[in-house]
């Protein structure tokens, strides 16, 4: 038996389309709603009952947590309200939630949708989503995370559950204005502790977010000396960031810094095409092509075209750099309907 449990305000545009595609894999819906001034609610009476208000306190955790204590059932599915499941299988999620083991959370599959200049792009990720409410709860004031009540280390294990995620469209941005919201929020959570590695970081990818590169800069500077585990779920993304932030602001030079951290991530094909594009800026066209090569050896990658036609377009960038044609345009052409190398062959 497995509850849905999400926190909402002001989510008219999305909840019914979020509620339609989650209700039928599982068996109880809680909404708690902290201030909606639009139809939210009404569109969550629709499919529920189980519509409970909670007094907005600035904390993430404390309102998901109220959510948690609402639900009858132990197993909980956690969703936002402009996540929608596009693929999902009932057998693999009923077998997760009986297992003997009730200390692993469930990651699903997460599509993050947004737009640069080449159109809608996407980027994957795994996120923690299915638990079992007596051995987690969430804490922190934003980008909550799961963690154990008992302050043990947990096991995660893939589900066969895929949401697809257009909060950061920027559409919905512009009429939520998040970025914002979430930079203000975070600024007072490190008032708490200016050491903390992980708000740094959260403060750092908002700033990174809105293109305020040296805000941005500022703040993952700030998280690299206090991380104490470089296996913590994001830990990568920080330093990936971190170099995509360098070269934002042609900071070349100092991106090759980030070599050190190739001992832990030489198995991500987003970590080793991030290196790729540093020796590429930095003229060391012989390093960043390997990298790149590497990338293709990969089945999948977070980023769209990270293991196909972003390190295939590269290489033919260098090979036309060197001068080498015809090499260039077997690279392009292996990049497919890539806008781009279509019109570089041109």
């Amino acid at each position: 038996m497995l509850s849905l449990c999400m926190i909402v305000k002001n989510e008219e545009e999305t909840l019914e389309k979020c509620l339609l595609s989650a209700k039928d894999i599982v068996d109880e819906i809680i909404i708690v709603d902290t201030g909606s001034r639009d139809k939210t609610k009404e569109i969550a009476l629709k499919f529920t009952s189980k519509v409970y208000d909670f007094t907005w306190c600035n904390d993430f955790s404390k309102a998901r947590n109220f959510s948690l204590s609402k639900a009858t059932n132990d197993y909980v599915l956690i969703l936002d309200a402009d996540e929608v499941v596009c693929n999902s299988q009932n057998d693999d999620i009923k077998k997760f939630c009986s297992m003997a083991d009730k200390k692993i959370v469930g990651r699903s599959k997460r599509i993050n949708e947004y737009e640069d200049s080449d159109g809608i792009r996407r980027y994957i990720e795994r996120v923690n989503r299915i638990f079992n409410r007596n051995y987690f709860e969430y804490e922190g004031i934003i980008h909550e995370q799961v963690v154990s009540k008992f302050g043990e280390e947990y096991s995660t294990q893939n589900i066969d559950l895929t949401l697809n995620h257009i909060g950061y469209s920027k559409e919905v941005l512009k009429r939520t204005n998040k970025i914002q919201r979430n930079i203000e929020l975070l600024k007072e959570a490190l008032k708490l502790n200016k050491q903390d590695s992980y708000i740094n970081y959260q403060l750092g990818k908002s700033y990174f977010m809105a293109k305020d590169y040296k805000e941005a800069y500022r703040y993952f500077a700030e998280a690299l000396p206090f991380i104490d585990n470089y296996y913590y779920e994001y830990v990568e993304d920080l330093i990936e960031s971190y170099g995509y932030t360098l070269i934002n602001l042609n900071l070349f030079k100092e991106a090759l810094k980030l070599l050190e951290y190739e001992k832990y991530y030489n198995n991500s094909p987003d970590f080793l095409f991030l290196l790729g594009l540093i020796y590429m800026n930095n003229g060391n066209f012989k390093e960043a092509a390997e990298k790149f090569l590497m990338c293709t050896r990969f089945a999948e990658g977070k980023i769209e075209g990270i293991t196909s036609f972003l390190p295939y377009y590269n290489m033919g960038v260098i090979y036309e750099c060197l001068g080498f044609k015809d090499e260039a345009v077997k690279y392009y052409e292996l990049c497919g309907d890539y806008k781009p190398a279509e019109l570089r062959i041109k």
